[in-house]
């Protein structure tokens, strides 16, 4: 009896040796990971299911998240006849009023019939509690690029006519349950000789600090084409210094020549010193984030250059300003991206402590299909993400607690 006793006793001292071992080889990112992912939860937003009515299905792609002043999640997106890019969408959402454990119906912003609606940006209004929604509007033979199967063709330049891209914009005064008639606020976020743009996709930002402070921003793309056919991106900001009344139109930012490739689809986020940095997705084969910076409220930018910390496949990617509760100087940067060059996949999420400088931590979200994402704070601190998964079959909200985040958080200026 004794014998097996001791031979318990030591059991369990060699399993605890060995566990303590692993737990001493494993990295620090690592254990951190495996703690965020047991304090977590997830829930399915939308799904690619079955139209009402008819044979064809509704597909769901450009996920947006926002957190009203009352903590509802407004999850927006595009609803398509199908997956296309061109596919007669709507901007629709549902809203959870959980921390987005469950959620509502679904909600129409915007249904024109067979044109395009699409890039889903808002921003919520601090002061007011006011939500803005931006988006594009395609007529139902045009598009950003030609699309011969459907007999689409690029847009054109201007303001006048149907064959150009128009910006809508809608607001809600009520956490997302009603919305505004859409009105047209193209000629202020548009350059004249400009064929096709794009709001963000995702969200836009109000700065809090500096000489313009309140300023709403809203990040854009912009494409032409030189004279070989070859397409080409500029990013930049459409700003309002009146709460969404009137806008105006940005410089684009300078691409530096040192680096492959152009910008694309974009999102802004303020720094401590209440300058914007902006990250875009690449284009034409490079497989880097690209990153500016404006120190004048987005009227101009730094040159472009490549962030070689953020490896990307080619796809949208969200950007955060986190805070955490009861410690309002304290800030870090968070963005969430695919991390893999070769397919959409390998979610991940980064957190910078310098203002963007260094991507020093990162945290796999979803370490199978990820493509579009949005990033979102609650007044607890928590960070959700709505992100696209499962062959953009799944739209999927996660949320998690922010502490994790703030071994080494800046202090704002």
């Amino acid at each position: 009896m004794l014998t097996r006793i001791t031979f318990s006793i030591l059991l369990v001292l060699i399993v605890s040796i060995s566990i303590r071992s692993a737990l001493a080889a494993t990295s620090p990112e690592e254990r951190f990971d495996r703690d965020a992912l047991e304090s977590r939860f997830s829930s399915d937003v939308f799904g690619y299911t079955h139209r009402d009515g008819f044979q064809s299905r509704y597909g769901y792609r450009i996920p947006v998240a926002l957190a009203t002043n009352n903590d509802t999640v407004l999850a927006f997106i595009e609803r398509r006849n199908g997956l296309g890019d061109h596919a007669h969408n709507d901007i629709v959402l549902r809203r959870s009023e959980d921390g987005g454990r469950s959620w509502g119906d679904v909600i129409v912003i915007a249904d024109e019939g067979d044109r395009c609606l699409c890039n889903p940006c808002a921003v919520l209004i601090p002061e007011s509690g006011r939500v803005l929604m931006m988006y594009q509007d395609y007529a139902p033979d045009r598009h950003s690029v030609d699309i011969p199967h459907q007999r689409v063709k690029k847009v054109e330049p201007g303001f006048e006519g149907d064959d150009i891209v128009r910006t809508y914009l809608s607001h809600s005064d009520d956490d997302g349950k009603t919305w505004s008639v859409p009105r047209d606020v193209t000629s202020g976020t548009k350059r004249e000789n400009i064929g096709a743009i794009g709001s963000g996709p995702g969200i836009g930002i109000v700065l809090s600090t500096g000489k313009h402070q309140g300023r709403i921003v809203m990040p854009y793309n912009e494409s032409w084409y030189d004279e070989n056919d070859l397409r080409h991106y500029n990013v930049y900001a459409a700003f309002s210094d009146d709460g969404g009344e009137t806008w105006q139109v940005g410089e684009p930012a300078p691409f530096d020549k040192r680096y492959k490739g152009s910008g694309g689809e974009v999102q802004m986020v303020e720094l401590s010193d209440g300058s914007i940095m902006l990250n875009s997705r690449s284009s034409l084969g490079n497989f880097y984030r690209k990153t500016s910076v404006s120190v004048d409220g987005g009227v101009t930018w730094s040159p472009v250059i490549d962030e070689e910390q953020l490896p990307e496949p080619v796809c949208m990617g969200s950007i955060l300003r986190a805070k955490l509760p009861g410690e309002e100087d304290k800030h870090c940067l968070l963005f969430s991206c695919p991390a893999s060059k070769e397919a959409r996949k390998q979610g991940t999420l980064y957190a910078s402590y310098d203002d963007g400088k260094t991507w020093s931590e990162s945290w796999v979200l979803e370490p199978n299909e990820f493509a579009y994402s949005s990033l979102v704070q609650f007044s607890d601190g928590s960070i959700g993400c709505f992100y696209e998964s499962k062959d953009y079959r799944r739209m999927i909200f996660t949320r998690f607690p922010i502490e994790h985040f703030f071994r080494n958080a800046v202090e704002s200026e």
